[in-house]
This record gives structure tokens, sequence and C-alpha cells, in this order.
């Protein structure tokens, strides 16, 4: 039976940090890729957030989890379902010791 320090053990170890960093940064890339495909890019390669996209995205950002759109809190749920699996494989882990 495991305790609460043996699954925080598996929680911290260097393999499972750096499957969830994977998966952070794929979160990450497709969200920049989602942005970048919604600016206007300049002459010079840069990138311009349509102001009705910078509006709203700054809105969300000021906006705490707890008052979010239902839609809104979907879309985070949906993003850490994405690191649930492996969560759990880390904590159902059998015991180094047997």
């Amino acid at each position: 039976m495991s305790t609460e320090r043996d699954v925080q053990a598996r929680l911290e170890t260097p393999e499972l940090m750096e499957k969830l960093a994977a998966i952070e940064h794929e979160r990450w890339a497709h969200w920049q890729q989602y942005m970048h495909d919604q600016c206007q890019r300049a002459k010079d390669g840069s990138l311009v957030i349509p102001a009705h996209l910078a509006k709203r995205w700054q809105t969300q950002i000021e906006t705490p989890y707890k008052d979010l759109s239902d839609s809104e809190k979907d879309s985070d749920r949906e993003q850490v379902r994405r690191y649930l699996p492996i969560i759990g494989a880390a904590i159902k882990a059998p015991d180094a010791d047997g």
C-alpha cells in the first residue's frame, strides 16, 4: 500500500517531470500556432494581433478561473485532461521495493 510519501516521491521523479514538460511544450506550441494563425503578419515578419482578439485575450488573462464562462472553463479542463493519464500512471506505479 502506497503512503502519501511514496506518492509524492513518484510525482517528483525526473522522468515524470520530463513527460509532463513535454505535454506542456506541446500545449504551448499548439496555442502559439493558433495565436500566430489569428494574427496579421507584417512585412518585417512581426505579428499584429487583431484588436478584438487582443481585447478578448486580455480579458481572459485578467479573469480568475472561477469567473470564466463555462466554455472557457471547459477549454482549460480539456488541457488538464492531457496530464491526467501520466499523473495517474505515476501514482499507480508499483512500489520500487516490490
